[in-house]
This record gives structure tokens, C-alpha cells and sequence, in this order.
């Protein structure tokens, strides 16, 4: 009751939550075959929501993100072909219907009272590292505390409302982009039909941050579309393509050997397990699919010895110098040559609070 009456009080301000963009660290795309992986949250990059109590209910379009006014036909095109036809406005009517839809089929009562929901991010567009499923988090996080409902939505349901959210807009994704946003920090996945209960749960397991060594984000202002890289390998997977199946059971291995790597602190092994996740994603899916952009980006972190691996399906790379500062300044001049960027990572912690861990204890 006092949970509920905190959460009420909540309700005359202006309701602001972040989600960080994820890096996919070991197994990916494995969550989409009932594999394993382990991903983090990025605390580089967020996309932020904010609620606020209004008479009717309005979705705020971005002033940037969600533009339809243009100075000329030729800046209209040149924006759809950089940015895309869709805004984030989309995302935030999508999370509402679903967030509606659950609470209804669950009979958890919400009181009649309207809101402005607005949003900003500054996560790269399409580069892999989930900018779509960080506005519909933060947002669902808003939604959750403006109707004082966090206590009644478990924590392991909510990114499966995120990904059904994107499912509605036709955007293809895993969930683990979803779960790692919504716990935080770093987290160990097991998708395997065997881990999944009967509402499509996954066994998800913290781990300690402090396993993970200095790691680097390499990224580039074109990257891939992930539709167009996961689409021919996800029919034959299907079919029961021999290649396909064993690679991705491989797949979902690197992710439960880099759990004990990381544990052991074995970073030599870390480093191998990462560029095989590559190599394997690079088979099935091949060089025309992958962009030959996004093949540059691993192969300038392979070229002075780093490991480097997708952070998703494309747009990004996640790498790490085993050898050191020397050979971190390598790689930095590498990416300058090549005009890409490179940032120290920042691993943003766990953000479950004390209402979402007593949602897990309740199963």
C-alpha cells in the first residue's frame, strides 16, 4: 500500500525516465534461434521520456526526430534517405496500446487521467545499438509510475511488452536487446526452449560488472539495416538448414563460454570467443548482407590484433585490446584514418529498484 501511495504522489509532476542503449557483447543473434547471450547496457547513449499530467492525452513529436516541416523538396529527400520515413512518436503510441492491452487482460485497474508524453534520444540511428527499444522502455517506465502500477507488472514481463510494442510497427528485433535495458548493467540470457516458460520468459541472470574488461565502441554515420541481415538466414534456420542450425547452436555456446571466461577473468579467451561470434555471424550471413561499412569496422579492429565483434546486426562494433594502452592508441588512429568513431565504453549499472526486485521474488 505504501508502494502505491509513494507512486501516487508522483503523479502532479513531470514523470522522467532514461533507457540506455545495449551492446550485444557475446551470443547475438542468437535470441532469435532460443540461444543464449549476454549483453550490457551502454551508459554512452540514452534516450529519455518524459510524462506530464495533462487534460488530454497528447504524443509530443520530437522537434528533430519527427520533422515535417522542410525548407525544400531536396532537403525532404535528403532526409529520408539519411534518417528514415519514421520518428519516435510511433514507438510511444505503439508502448501505450500495449501497455494498455496487458494491464485490461490482466485486470489491473488504471484511473481515468490523461498525460503528454514527449521524448529525446541521442542514441545513433540504426547502428545497432537498440535507439528504438530505449524510447519505448523509458517510456514504459513513465506509464508504469504515472499509474502507479510498477509493482503489479513483473520485471521479467516487461521486455516482452517492449518487444511487442516493436512487433506492432513490423521493426524485426530479439529480446535481448529489450531485457538488457530493462535490468541494467550486465546480464547473462538464456532463450533456450528448455529456459522458456509459457509467456516466452527467458532465464536472465546479472553478473557482476566488474568481470568485464576496458572495452571500446566503434561506429560509423551509415550503418546496415537489421531487417535486411536477419531475413534469409532466419527462412533457412526454419527449413532446418543443417549449416544454419549448427552455427547457431555454436552461436549460443560463445555466450555460455564467455560467461565462465568472464567469471575465470580469462580475457585471452574472451578475446577469441568474441572474434568467432563475428566470424560465425559473417558465415551465415555473408559479406553483401553485413555491408561492406560495417565488415571495415571489424577488420580495423582486427588489423592492430583487437577482437571486435557487431554490437547488433550492424553499425557498430564493440572491441577489445588485450594488449593494452599501446595498443588502445592503435586503434584510435586506425578509426581516424577511416573516419569512424571510437569511445571508451561506459557500462551503465543495474536500474532495477526496490519495487522491481520484490517483482522478481513473486513467481
Amino acid at each position: 500500500m505504501r508502494q502505491r501511495e509513494r507512486a501516487m504522489d508522483m503523479v502532479s509532476d513531470v514523470i522522467e525516465h532514461k533507457a540506455y542503449a545495449r551492446v550485444g557483447f557475446l551470443g547475438n543473434p542468437s535470441d532469435v534461434y532460443y540461444g543464449k547471450t549476454i549483453s550490457f547496457s551502454l551508459g554512452n547513449f540514452c534516450a529519455t521520456v518524459k510524462l506530464a499530467p495533462s487534460d488530454v492525452l497528447i504524443i509530443q513529436p520530437h522537434p528533430l526526430h519527427d520533422l515535417v516541416h522542410f525548407a525544400s523538396l531536396s532537403q525532404l529527400v535528403h532526409r529520408l534517405s539519411s534518417e528514415g520515413y519514421y520518428g519516435g512518436v510511433r514507438l510511444l503510441m505503439a508502448i501505450c496500446k500495449v501497455f494498455y492491452a496487458h494491464c485490461r487482460d490482466n485486470a489491473i485497474q488504471l484511473r481515468p487521467s490523461n498525460f503528454t508524453l514527449s521524448y529525446d534520444t541521442n542514441i545513433p540511428r540504426q547502428a545497432g545499438l537498440s535507439g528504438s527499444s530505449g524510447i519505448v522502455c523509458a517510456a514504459l517506465n513513465c506509464l508504469l509510475d504515472f499509474y502507479a502500477v510498477r509493482h503489479l507488472v513483473k520485471v521479467e514481463i516487461r521486455p516482452n511488452l517492449i518487444l511487442a510494442a516493436e512487433k506492432e510497427l513490423g521493426i524485426v528485433a530479439g529480446l535481448q536487446d529489450r531485457v538488457a535495458q530493462v535490468y541494467g548493467g550486465l546480464v547473462y540470457m538464456d532463450f533456450s526452449k528448455d529456459s522458456m516458460d509459457e509467456l516466452g520468459h527467458g532465464i536472465y541472470t546479472p553478473m557482476d560488472l566488474s568481470l568485464l574488461p576496458p572495452l571500446y565502441l566503434i561506429y560509423a554515420e551509415n550503418p546496415s539495416d537489421s531487417g535486411k541481415v536477419h531475413s534469409k538466414v532466419r527462412q533457412r534456420w526454419l527449413d532446418g538448414d543443417e549449416f544454419i542450425v549448427s552455427s547457431m547452436l555454436e552461436v549460443a555456446s560463445i555466450a555460455e563460454e564467455g560467461r565462465t571466461a568472464l567469471e575465470k577473468k580469462d580475457y585471452s579467451k574472451l578475446a577469441a570467443l568474441m572474434n568467432r561470434n563475428f566470424d560465425l555471424r559473417r558465415l551465415m550471413f555473408g559479406d553483401d548482407a553485413l555491408g561492406a561499412l560495417n565488415l571495415k569496422m571489424v577488420e580495423v579492429a582486427r588489423k592492430v590484433g583487437a577482437a571486435s565483434k557487431f554490437t547488433g546486426s550492424g553499425g557498430a562494433v564493440v572491441a577489445f585490446c588485450p594488449e593494452g594502452a599501446s595498443q588502445v592508441k592503435l586503434l584510435e588512429d586506425e578509426c581516424q584514418k577511416e573516419g569512424f568513431v571510437i569511445l571508451p565504453i561506459e557500462i551503465f549499472p543495474s536500474r532495477l529498484n526496490d519495487i522491481d526486485l520484490k517483482t522478481l521474488q513473486i513467481k
